[in-house]
């Protein structure tokens, strides 16, 4: 009982905090790259992921996370972005999911089997729509490579891939690449503008911070790669308790109502081993 009403004072503290900074709002950071080449970028790197990567056209699979990545692309935040999301799952083990800049989104299936709930997968994918929308793939790149991009960038104008000049610059597609690793400061704000969208669709953001709070206890080789890709910034269940506690209050609980089939559809993938990672 004493837990209880401790917890529930740690909650209020919380909310009261919350309501009084108010919900914080991020704009993208300085960036050498166009909006339009962070959609060429995203799209010529989408296709080498899809060489490297067995993608999974299990329909109710590939049905289900278009469902619940639409929804969350129809929030304000990532709909006046401009960027066309798309989502595709693929077959590794791994609790993961990565967004490259300009929209394109791959969900392992490692990740769909670890969800307790759709929420929770909701808030996953909002994380990783908000790298897209706050471009922090190419702004990580901008600050990495400042004076080898512009002639880079300007070269590139006159045609060619994207991805083929920016190797020459040293910025590559590797399990080690400035467009998917990304900073404290990056994680923080996408938990945080996640939370927003995950609210503007109808799904509680709490459901974030519990599963980031579940792979933390649990731990292991299958959740190494998210905490790698995805660095705690301090606190981040907090952060995100309290941020959830500033936004306008909704009503929870949309469902696609589809979760149990993706549930009993993915129980019968068999991913291959984990691939080496690239540099």
């Amino acid at each position: 009982m004493r837990k209880t009403g401790t917890t529930l004072l740690l909650f209020i503290i919380l909310a009261t905090v919350a309501l009084a900074q108010g919900p914080h709002r991020f704009q993208p950071g300085f960036n050498l790259f166009s909006k339009q080449q962070d959609v060429q970028l995203g799209q010529e790197a989408a296709a080498q992921v899809r060489k490297q990567m067995t993608v999974i056209h299990d329909p109710v699979l590939t049905n289900y996370v278009n469902q619940v990545g639409k929804r969350l692309a129809s929030a304000p935040e990532a709909r006046q972005s401009g960027f066309p999301f798309t989502f595709e799952v693929v077959a590794d083990p791994s609790i993961n999911a990565f967004a490259l800049p300009g929209g394109p989104m791959f969900i392992n299936t490692g990740l769909l089997k670890a969800v307790d709930s759709e929420a929770q997968l909701a808030g996953v994918m909002g994380h990783e729509m908000s790298h897209v929308i706050l471009r922090h793939g190419t702004n990580q790149a901008t600050k990495a490579k400042m004076i080898e991009l512009p002639a880079v960038l300007a070269g590139q104008v006159a045609g060619g891939s994207m991805m083929g000049k920016l190797a020459q610059a040293g910025i590559g597609l590797g399990a080690n690449s400035v467009l998917l690793k990304f900073s404290r400061s990056a994680e923080s704000q996408a938990d945080l503008t996640g939370s927003h969208i995950m609210a503007e669709s109808g799904y509680n953001p709490m459901e974030m911070a519990r599963f980031f709070e579940k792979l933390s206890a649990q731990g292991g080789g299958r959740t190494i790669q998210f905490m790698s890709d995805h660095p705690n910034p301090g606190n981040r269940e907090r952060a995100i308790e309290q941020e959830a506690a500033s936004l306008p209050h909704r009503n929870y609980g949309f469902q696609t109502g589809e979760f149990p089939r993706m549930k009993q559809a993915v129980a019968g993938i068999h991913e291959p081993p984990p691939r080496k990672a690239q540099q």
